[in-house]
């Protein structure tokens, strides 16, 4: 059996490590050539987990084509500004039934598509895509530290092809039919992360953090709701886990990014020196376009892009999070 993984950054880096223990071949596509040649003559990625030796059965190439020939499944691990421009490329090297995996967590600006909604408009048989979340960060997966994540896919087969391809002992795997709330809970759990680590930053304590978490859950749970998703699934692993993860590890590079930005470093200050796409940015644009279209209040994701993009304080966030009267804790969510 021959994977795909089309990506090569920390998060397809783990997960192609996970999947080769059940492929005979793992092939990544990586975007550029440097890359694919530290992959293929040192066994290790050169720009991301560069101290993880990957297993012998992983190869790369910087061809797309390349890396799909023959492929019996295809893992998405691309940044969510550029799946759609990669997966139009990828879709005449594809067959119509071979089954997908997403792992980009996102809301498509202006559309309003989910990352799998995205893949399917451009390759098309939406019904063999599935999406993966979870409290995951790839440092601790390479190391074989005990985590767990969610499947979830319209067609039950898909969930098994892949639950099957990268369960292992310590990577447990749970499967839901809910492919919204899954992947809305893994695009607004970046957002709510960099709050977190913008009010960290700013000296605030436990107290203000478990406030931001929770009532970030309750706007998440929201949008899910009013996006026809089970609100349910925001208490599971892609949820409430994921969320606890991205919003407390020194792993977290949105939860990182916020508490950067406290400290006067810019957007592109971050992703310039890390390397590494900050989601939770991006995502507080299209999910605060989204929200606004649903008629959903989302205060925290509001406040964020007001002040990563519209000339906002931190001073003044704060003071806009602080002077909305309080209503019932849970509102805005069908039962």
């Amino acid at each position: 059996m021959k994977i795909a993984l089309i990506g090569s950054g920390s998060w397809g880096t783990a997960v192609a490590g996970l999947a080769a223990a059940h492929a005979d071949s793992v092939v990544m596509w990586a975007h550029g050539d440097e890359t694919a040649r530290g992959i293929n003559e040192h066994g290790r990625n050169p720009r991301y987990l560069s101290d993880y030796e990957l297993p012998a059965n992983i190869a790369a190439t910087a061809s797309i084509q390349e890396a799909l020939k023959g492929a019996d499944g295809v893992v998405f691990a691309v940044p969510s500004a550029h799946l759609r421009s990669v997966a139009h490329d990828a879709a005449d090297f594809m067959d119509s039934a071979t089954p997908v995996l997403c792992l980009t967590k996102g809301v498509e600006p202006g559309t309003g598509l989910l990352m799998s909604e995205v893949i399917a408009d451009e390759i098309g048989h939406p019904e063999r895509i599935a999406a993966l979340s979870g409290p995951n960060h790839a440092e601790e997966i390479c190391r074989g530290g005990l985590s767990a994540a969610v499947i979830a896919s319209e067609d039950p087969a898909i969930s098994d092809f892949f639950k099957r391809l990268l369960i292992t002992q310590a990577f447990r795997i749970y499967v839901s039919h809910d492919m919204v709330g899954v992947e809305t809970c893994g695009a607004m759990k970046n957002i709510i992360a960099i709050v977190c680590g913008i009010s960290a930053g700013a000296g605030y304590g436990d107290n203000t953090l478990a406030l931001i978490m929770t009532r970030g859950l309750a706007e998440i749970s929201r949008v899910v709701s009013a996006r026809g998703g089970d609100p349910i699934t925001c208490m599971g692993l892609a949820g409430m886990g994921d969320l606890v993860a991205t919003c407390t590890s020194e792993h977290s590079r949105n939860r990182s990014f916020g508490v950067a930005f406290s400290h006067g470093v810019s957007l592109d200050e971050y992703q310039d020196s890390s390397h590494m796409v900050v989601e939770g940015a991006a995502a507080a644009i299209s999910v605060a376009e989204l929200a606004d279209r649903l008629g959903v209040e989302v205060p925290l994701t509001s406040v964020l892009n007001r002040t990563l993009f519209h000339g906002g304080t931190i001073a003044e966030a704060l003071e806009l999070l602080t002077d909305r009267c309080p209503t019932q804790e849970f509102y805005g969510i069908d039962d």
